[in-house]
């Protein structure tokens, strides 16, 4: 691994050919505008992209918890680590909202364009007001159980996979010895999986092209004049809450927010490029191997995360209801935004659970609320696009930070790792997460280019 610390030219990092490709896109967008345009029609590229990572996702959950519950040994660290990740969870979730309330009450985006209802496209918003009625939270906790297995991984369904792979890791761990080999197959078959994320990100460049030259081409930049005041709220309040709240979170955790943005930069340029957090997934997963997080703990944290822990998806379901609120000059009083947080904290647990979630998470709240007109949803239809981006980035980020702080609460933590990886990693390492998490298990040095304090 010597050689693995040699620094490659910057044209063949990640990185800068994802930064590229988001250019490009966003160059041909503007050159060749419109729905049927040149542009648009790159938007193949983006979405095989996102297909051939959720086609591993699946099976790599599986492999990382099972693998890591059933060499932990002691089956209630699960349920251990799965309560205090809840607790983790919960609590960020109604910091983002609360923070996202505050923020559109002082901001006001919607102040003063007295909006016609009766003139929107309501049609445009039925499809998400009737799967806006799946949400109950009964129906979300009975999602999670799989009708079967293959029916789990077929759709890609990350809830109900998770649910599988504790039960069969907690059996394996259970049945001891007698087990060892199952486990040692499914161990080095997930080294497999990751080398085939490793061949997949070739095709990052020419995702994150497609996907922003559909998004540009598409919409067009004209679509966000009206609505920039709420987008610009959006980006800030995510901003906000990253280097505030976030920033507190890793700062009391010991650790440097900065430093951990820098070490996740391809995953959030990934994220920017597709506006799909599941596109980073499976390298996050690795990272936080390597960051020093137990195997065990990372399985469990960071699945549960991507649809417990959204704490961009929460800053832009408070800020969009209370905009569309200002928007239609719809009052609402102190207890009404009230009940809303808390009528937020139960349906935005299922925005990942359902296709177009946070849009339908956004139509189930308004219709709880029955103040606010579900139909003036429409006029978000053009710009929610624009917003995914900040959304996802902020999920992606603050999904990580999750991982790691309940890794610490666990006693569960390297921190000689952490401090390693947050300090810089192996150009190889970079690519490569199979060889990052090889890397990690073997503590090899070379995947750190700076001295590591043992002390």
């Amino acid at each position: 691994m010597a050689d693995a610390a040699v620094k490659k030219p910057i044209y063949k990092s990640l990185y800068f050919q994802v930064i590229t490709g988001i250019l490009i896109g966003i160059a041909l967008g503007m050159l060749y505008p419109g729905k049927e345009g040149l542009a648009a029609q790159m938007k193949p590229f983006g979405d095989a992209f996102i297909k051939m990572i959720k086609m591993i996702i699946a099976p790599i959950i599986f492999c990382t918890v099972v693998v890591g519950i059933a060499k932990m040994g002691d089956m209630g660290k699960v349920g251990r680590v799965g309560l205090k990740a809840m607790l983790y969870f919960w609590t960020m979730t109604l910091v983002a909202l609360a923070i996202g309330m505050v923020v559109v009450n002082l901001y006001e985006p919607g102040a003063g364009m007295n909006l016609d209802v009766s003139k929107l496209d309501a049609g445009s918003v039925e499809k998400f007001a009737g799967s806006a009625k799946k949400l109950s939270t009964v129906e979300f906790i009975m999602h999670i159980i799989p009708t079967n297995v293959v029916d789990a991984f077929a759709k890609g369904e990350i809830l109900q996979v998770l649910f599988f792979s504790i039960f069969f890791g907690l059996a394996l761990s259970s049945l001891g010895e007698k087990t060892k080999n199952v486990t040692k197959f499914i161990e080095e078959f997930s080294k497999g999986l990751f080398k085939v994320v490793h061949y997949i990100m070739y095709f990052a460049p020419m995702g994150a092209f497609g996907a922003m030259a559909y998004v540009v081409g598409a919409h067009g930049v004209a679509t966000l004049q009206p609505l920039m005041y709420l987008m610009a709220g959006v980006y800030t309040t995510c901003l906000l809450f990253i280097f505030v709240v976030l920033w507190a979170v890793c700062h009391f955790s010991g650790f440097s927010l900065w430093r951990y943005l820098c070490f996740i930069k391809e995953e959030i340029l990934l994220v920017l490029g597709t506006s799909s957090s599941e596109t980073a997934l499976p390298r996050m997963m690795a990272k936080m191997e390597v960051a020093g997080c137990n195997r065990s703990v990372v399985g469990l944290t960071l699945p549960m995360g991507y649809s417990f822990n959204l704490d961009g998806t929460c800053i832009y379901l408070t800020m969009a209801s209370i905009f569309l609120a200002q928007a239609t000059n719809t009052p609402l009083t102190l207890n009404d935004q009230l009940y809303m947080l808390g009528i937020l904290l139960l349906t935005s647990k299922g925005a990942a659970a359902v296709t177009g979630g946070g849009f339908i998470t956004l139509a189930a709240t308004l219709g709880s609320l029955g103040t606010i007109p579900v139909a003036s949803m429409a006029v978000l239809l053009g710009v929610d696009r624009f917003m995914s981006e900040a959304r996802a980035i902020t999920n992606l980020i603050g999904n990580g930070i999750a991982t790691i702080v309940v890794s610490k609460w666990e006693g569960a933590l390297d921190t000689n790792a952490l401090k390693c990886a947050l300090s810089g990693v192996s150009d190889a390492a970079e690519d490569d997460p199979e060889e990052m998490i090889s890397d990690a298990a073997n503590g090899d040095a070379a995947v750190c280019r700076v001295p590591v304090d043992k002390a």
